[in-house]
């Protein structure tokens, strides 16, 4: 088997995997969301709300640091954590799309048949992100196991740390009339505006700054589509990363509704844990 080729499947659905988060869907047919409040009070509502989020469904579009564009559709729910998410990476189209599962305390990255020619005619990698936390060169925070237990919807809320939100106006998102808001934001002056939260939001919303650190991007232009239900439809990231531009949306389809997903078939799995240990011990 080819570990380049395990490596380059979990970086393309990692790079996804760390950029998608949201809140979610509507049901009002209303382009205002909340017409008395000012822009930033409209912000903060949205942001809110996606502390009740439970499972989401959602679409990415955009351009992802090192990894160029990359497209993709998830579901996922938070308790119990579990993920299906499917992302190509447009740049690289002839390796085709990756698929990732999480299930539990176990990563499954597969590359369908282009990963089969690499892996003995197995599909699928098995990351257990609980035996491989203390392997240094592979461990689980660097597959995505840092990001796994936190709601993804913590990214839309960033827009709350702008000194400068205005409101665009009203737009049609996916069918739904929404209120589109605009701003800029430092990730310094996001940590400044959690001071006022709860200790399980700033330390929800202080975790899902972690990549953005690592990446190098300091300073994001955000657009924030809010619906008649005070939720966010869309919101679109850009910035600049020590290996690139950032850019990147994300639509929700829905939210709180049941998210199943099942582990892939032994036989089709290479488990990597195992992997590593036989050849540690040759």
């Amino acid at each position: 088997m080819r570990n380049s080729a395990g490596r380059g499947a979990a970086g393309a659905a990692l790079a996804a995997l760390v950029l998608g988060g949201g809140a979610v869907a509507c049901t009002k047919d209303s382009a205002e969301s909340s017409p008395a409040l000012t822009p930033a009070a409209a912000v903060a509502k949205a942001a809110k709300n996606t502390e009740d989020i439970t499972s989401l469904h959602y679409r990415m579009t955009g351009k992802v640091p090192g990894q160029g564009r990359v497209s993709g559709e998830a579901a996922m729910s938070m308790k119990p954590m579990a993920m299906s998410m499917k992302v190509t990476s447009e740049d690289q189209a002839a390796d085709g799309p990756v698929e990732m599962r999480i299930v539990g305390k176990a990563m499954y990255i597969g590359g369908g048949a282009q990963a089969a020619k690499d892996m003995d005619g197995k599909s699928w990698i098995k990351f257990d992100m609980s035996a491989m936390a203390g392997d240094k060169e592979l461990n689980a925070d660097q597959l995505g196991g840092g990001q796994a237990d936190k709601n993804p919807a913590t990214e839309s809320t960033f827009l709350t740390g702008s000194k400068n939100v205005k409101k665009v106006g009203a737009e049609t998102v996916e069918g739904v009339k929404t209120t589109h808001y605009k701003g800029t934001v430092t990730l310094d002056d996001f940590r400044k505006s959690l001071k006022g939260e709860d200790k399980a939001t700033r330390a929800a919303r202080e975790k899902s700054l972690e990549q953005y650190t690592k990446m190098g991007v300091d300073t994001f232009t955000m657009d924030m589509w809010v619906d008649g239900d005070d939720h966010t439809k869309q919101f679109r990231m850009r910035g600049t990363a020590d290996k690139g531009p950032l850019d990147m949306t994300i639509t929700f389809l829905d939210y709180n509704k049941p998210v199943t997903v099942k582990a892939p078939p032994v036989k089709d799995t290479v488990d990597l844990a195992e992997m590593m240990k036989g050849v540690q011990q040759q």
